[in-house]
């Protein structure tokens, strides 16, 4: 079996990014014995989508794992639901900013993560990781590629890809939430090893009232 877990490089003028930092770290630490493939996408709409698209068909994973960042947010956001909106509040790294766009053109107006996403975060909590189940992955890049990420594991019956927001790293963030990259890391881990080991999700209460 082949996974492929991909980060987000620095956007908005920032000078990092957790999300690829953590991918490479998970990396290093992965001990299972499927095949790990990473990759660090650019924060461009049509330059992440090249990326992936091209590492869809050299590596023809069966688990798609993206991450990306999520600044404010305290826990690792293990995502529900993809929207087909490019809606871009800043520019991309390109100096982008489509409104109001599809991210697949004739394309489902949502798609949802196959992946075991419950059970991803009970395991995230399990581990005392400070986890929880998020129903908006925005419509800036991280979503353009989880819409993509979760089309193209329609497409094939024994294919599974999602999304996962993480918070800042400790350090990086003078007024947000964070988190050790050690434990994003790990939650990466944890997320991949539940995804191959978890056909079917768990049946429990996930949802909120706002």
């Amino acid at each position: 079996m082949t996974v492929l877990m991909t980060g987000f490089e620095p956007f908005a003028g920032d000078s990092s990014n957790p999300s690829g930092e953590a991918v490479h770290l998970a990396a290093a630490l992965w001990e299972g014995p499927e095949v790990l493939v990473t990759a660090v996408l650019p924060v461009t709409f049509d330059g992440a989508a090249s990326v992936f698209e091209e590492l869809l068909t050299r590596h023809q994973p069966q688990v798609v794992i993206a991450v990306g960042l999520a600044g404010g947010r305290s826990t690792i956001s293990v995502e529900r639901v993809a929207v087909n909106l490019v809606d871009a509040r800043i520019p991309d790294n390109d100096g982008a900013q489509p409104i109001d766009e599809s991210s697949i053109a004739d394309a489902p107006a949502a798609v949802f993560s196959s992946l075991p996403v419950k059970a991803i975060a009970h395991e995230l909590s399990a581990a005392g990781i400070p986890s929880s189940l998020s129903t908006t992955a925005g419509t800036f890049v991280c979503n353009h590629i989880f819409y993509r990420a979760a089309t193209w594991a329609r497409r094939g019956s024994d294919r599974k890809a999602g999304f996962i927001h993480v918070p800042w790293a400790t350090g990086q963030s003078t007024s947000e939430p964070e988190l050790p990259l050690a434990d994003i890391a790990r939650a990466l881990n944890v997320a991949m090893r539940t995804s191959i080991d978890n056909d079917e999700d768990r049946h429990s209460v996930g949802g909120s009232l706002s």
